[in-house]
């Protein structure tokens, strides 16, 4: 039963079908019988699960499991304690209120690779990197969260699921492995 944990690129779509002029899952990974243990949307970056194994590949993805997930979002300014607090409160997004959850600034990752094409750069408004940590994944949910504390995603890559993570499991973008369970 492979485990396979894949650096998703930028851009590229979760899904192993084509579309015409976008990059998915099948431009990467050649490994029959395998699906993603969740999703990213296409302009986020970072660590996906994939498995054959249907009872695993639910464990993984399902809220009900309460799996960890840990993003790395920079940010469009920066936030403050009381941004920082809200983040971590159940937040209401109008559709649903999210859980609690851990929300820190943090110096950006060493490890972390440059995204291609680059975030823009404007020299009158600074930038911030936090790590956030959900126990849930609402579609577009981080995004959204730091949105709505007036603090715009501009780069998001999810850094870990459960125990695994990108740094101590060093891939660059569109690298993979196979790991043991």
């Amino acid at each position: 039963m492979p485990l396979i944990l894949f650096n998703k690129p930028f851009q590229v779509l979760c899904q192993f079908s084509p579309q015409e002029g976008r990059e998915s899952l099948a431009d990467y990974l050649d490994i029959p019988g395998i699906y993603p243990a969740g999703r990213l949307d296409a302009d986020s970056e970072g660590l996906m699960l994939l498995t054959d194994d249907g009872k695993l590949q639910h464990k993984i993805a399902h809220p009900d499991h309460k799996e960890a997930k840990t993003y790395l979002v920079q940010v469009d300014g920066v936030p403050d304690a009381a941004a920082l607090a809200r983040l971590q409160a159940p937040l209401d997004l109008g559709d649903f209120v999210t859980q609690p959850c851990r929300a820190v600034r943090i110096a950006e990752p060493e490890w972390l690779w440059p995204r291609n094409p680059p975030i823009r750069a404007r020299q009158d408004k600074p930038t911030a990197w936090i790590a956030i940590t959900l126990e849930e994944g609402k579609n577009r949910q981080v995004r959204r969260m730091t949105a709505a504390v007036g603090f715009p995603t501009l780069r998001l890559v999810r850094s870990s699921i459960g125990p695994f993570s990108l740094a101590t499991h060093p891939l660059m973008p569109g690298e993979y492995t196979e790991v043991t369970m």
